[in-house]
């Protein structure tokens, strides 16, 4: 879905990511990569969509 994170963790583990995931793993330089390259296409796509409040 596009739209703004917002992060849901708390309601399937009762552990966060930050506290499994140690502070120095690869995995938090992909995931800030991924957010920086999916940030830059909602931006793109969202040109795309009407200016219209649909709702």
């Amino acid at each position: 879905m596009r739209g703004k994170f917002e992060d849901q963790g708390g309601l399937f583990s009762y552990v966060s990511p930050e506290a499994r995931v140690p502070k120095d793993h690869p995995l938090r330089k992909i995931r800030e990569l991924v957010r920086d390259g999916l940030g830059d296409l909602n931006r793109t796509l969202g040109t795309l969509y009407s200016k219209e409040d649909c709702r």
